[in-house]
């Protein structure tokens, strides 16, 4: 498994992949973030599911720039990756599959190409057809999404900005790789702002992050103590006295 998230708020986009790669009982960092980026053309892509399928279809995608293709907007650019995805799946899924292996690969594509009016962020499924996130979904998680969407459903729109999104995305990150041990440092941290053309990309270790994990856990167990308990008497006053149960047998 792993972990990407995607985010778009009116400012720009927040994305952050994991680096852990699992196979079996070996365990391996490799990277999951491919960047793309000339004048008015940036992009980027994340990956979830089989290694080798996501190797073959970027390569080919790679393959189409360097040849000279070019895309205005970014949905043409996520067809083109679709495509290459389905390539692959002709290629490869008949030998996966008597492998035991189910040909899969979910992708967000995130950026902002020449003729777009604003920032994009697309989810790409294995069959190569896709949606665009909107105003009513600001993020997308693929891989191990299930303890990671309480914080972001919780905090996120469209309004936050993009340090907010950062943190409620390293949060819901963190969230997620304490309750998993296939999803781990270091992570990569893409940012782009709206109409920039200019993603920036930084790798954060463990150790890096480390006082952040632990201030939030504080503000956890803080919070925790801090709710009221009165709502709760109802339901402890039901709970009989052990001292009078004691005395009443005796």
């Amino acid at each position: 498994m792993t972990y990407c998230l995607g985010i778009k708020v009116k400012e720009g986009l927040v994305a952050i992949a994991d680096t852990r790669i699992t196979a079996g009982t070996n365990t391996t960092v490799k990277k999951k973030m491919y960047i793309t980026q000339k004048d008015n053309y940036s992009l980027f892509i994340m990956t979830s599911g089989l290694r080798s399928v996501r190797d073959k279809a970027v390569h080919y995608f790679e393959e189409l720039l360097n040849d000279g293709v070019v895309y205005n907007k970014l949905y043409k650019a996520v067809n083109a990756f679709g495509e290459q995805i389905k390539k692959v799946a002709e290629e490869d899924r008949a030998s996966l599959e008597k492998a035991g292996f189910k040909f899969n690969l979910n992708t967000i594509v995130g950026g902002q190409l020449k003729d777009d009016e604003d920032h994009k962020l697309f989810l790409l499924y294995s069959e190569g057809n896709w949606v665009e996130l909107d105003e009513g979904s600001p993020y997308v998680i693929i891989g191990n999404s299930g303890q990671g969407k309480a914080i972001l459903n919780r905090v996120l729109n469209e309004e936050s900005t993009m340090k907010q999104a950062l943190k409620a995305g390293f949060l819901s990150f963190d969230s997620t790789r304490v309750s998993n041990n296939d999803v781990e440092f270091p992570i990569d941290v893409v940012l782009y702002k709206k109409n920039s053309f200019q993603i920036v990309e930084h790798r954060y270790e463990k150790k890096d992050m480390e006082i952040i994990s632990e201030a939030w856990a504080d503000k956890l167990k803080q919070a925790l103590d801090d709710i009221p308990e009165e709502w709760m008497d109802k339901s402890f006053d039901k709970i009989p006295e052990v001292a009078d149960k004691v005395s009443a047998e005796k």
